[in-house]
């Protein structure tokens, strides 16, 4: 899913750029000191919780077992995962479970809306599990929630965190074309990492994404995000900025990798916060209008205040 960002490097070793096996860094047992959060539960953690259970709702917050769920819950925000919890993908990344998903709720769409509703919230999230057994693989079900959302409070600004449609032009336009404000789509990481980090998925597929999202609605705001710490280079990170800039992409987050259980990928190297300050620069640099980045940032952490 694209989403939000946990993950590791082991295994099979991961082969870096011209650098000696003597020279590659130590894999960390434990997380340095930059590396943490407060958990927050408030009655509006607790409201939003009795009332995602009630309505047999996901978070993506709760699925990819986000360090920020405590914050982001008590603000009263929160990533709400569509199409159920079952991937039909194997990012090695990810906590989400993968295998055979169950049918689709019809009425999903309104009860998110609902919940939306309830909380009054000003700004809010949409992502999935990939759904490629689907013959539209879910592109129609994120434009009737954000229809539905729209309706019920036309006030609140829709973000969507989409898969990427196995680059289907027509899917990409139906999310593009619905009341949205912004359209997401994940790279995740450099592309010399993708067969061990995102198999099933194309780097050029994914920038094709934005672009189409773009050229379909040149008005729409476009999102990706990048985990750190996978064993990617510096020059490797640049060049995919600038690769992001030439296919439309307007915002990005950068943020530290983190193992959310132990069947994902181990964490190759923990990124200290001066070298995220020296990313967001380089990609302000760019021509980015808004960059996030820092250890504990996630595709939608704080997402409210990006576009205020």
């Amino acid at each position: 899913m694209n989403e939000p960002i946990s993950n590791s490097l082991a295994g099979e070793g991961l082969r870096l750029l011209p650098v000696l096996a003597a020279e590659a860094p130590r894999r960390p047992s434990r997380h340095p000191s930059w590396i943490k959060t407060r958990f927050s539960a408030n009655e509006r953690y607790l409201f939003l919780k009795s009332v995602l259970r009630e309505k047999g709702l996901h978070t993506v917050c709760e699925e990819a077992q986000c360090p920020n769920v405590g914050e982001c819950w008590a603000h009263g925000t929160a990533t709400f995962m569509l199409l159920g919890d079952t991937c039909t993908r194997g990012c090695t990344f990810c906590a989400v479970g993968k295998g055979k998903p169950l049918e689709v709720d019809g009425s999903e769409p309104d009860h998110v809306a609902e919940v939306i509703e309830a909380l009054h919230l000003d700004y809010c999230v949409l992502t999935s599990v990939n759904r490629d057994d689907l013959p539209d693989e879910g592109a129609g079900h994120f434009a009737r929630t954000i229809s539905a959302i729209r309706r019920r409070l036309p006030t609140c600004r829709v973000e969507a965190l989409v898969p990427d449609f196995n680059g289907r032009t027509e899917l990409i336009d139906t999310v593009a074309s619905s009341p949205l404000f912004v359209y997401a789509h994940n790279v995740e990481t450099v592309p010399r990492l993708y067969r061990r980090v995102r198999p099933g998925s194309d780097y050029r597929r994914s920038l094709g994404c934005l672009e189409t999202a773009k050229r379909c609605r040149p008005d729409l705001i476009t999102k990706s995000s990048l985990m750190l710490g996978l064993g990617e280079a510096r020059a490797e990170l640049l060049e995919l900025f600038r690769d992001l800039r030439d296919h439309g992409c307007d915002v990005l987050t950068l943020g530290q990798y983190l193992k959310p259980t132990t069947d994902q990928l181990d964490v190759f190297r923990y990124v200290p916060p001066g070298e995220f300050e020296e990313l967001k620069e380089e990609a302000e640099a760019l021509g980015f209008k808004h960059v996030v980045s820092g250890p504990m940032t996630r595709s939608s952490y704080h997402a409210w205040e990006v576009h205020e």
